[in-house]
């Protein structure tokens, strides 16, 4: 089954909010409860041919040579790292890794794919 693809800040906004985070800065968090497996939604932006603030990589097999980043232009840029993280990315996509309650802060391993 196909999924549609939450990129825009107004597809997201049905599932997520921004607000002050107390990991850091602004975070991401849940306006309806997620489910375990649930996709949130997808990490948009251009290619990025550098690290940045909200530049997220993506690695085939665990190699380096392999590395494609994007840098974020939707509310996904504000995820915040914990360790362990309630959401994981699967690519681009981000799932639940487990349930997340209304209003608690969407979080994950900013080092599980390297």
């Amino acid at each position: 089954m196909s999924i549609s693809r939450r990129i825009k800040n107004s597809e997201l906004n049905k599932l997520i909010y921004t607000a002050p985070s107390s990991v850091h800065g602004i975070g991401v968090f849940a306006k309806k409860r997620l489910t375990e497996g649930e996709y949130i939604g997808t990490y948009h932006g251009p290619e990025a041919k550098r690290n940045g603030t909200y530049v997220l990589w993506v690695f085939e097999n665990n190699e380096e040579e392999s590395a494609v980043g994007r840098s974020g232009t939707n509310f996904l840029r504000f995820l915040n790292h914990a360790t362990p993280g309630n959401a994981e990315f699967d690519g681009f996509d981000l799932y639940a890794l487990e349930d997340i309650a209304i209003d608690e802060e969407i979080t994950f391993d900013y080092q599980s794919d390297v």
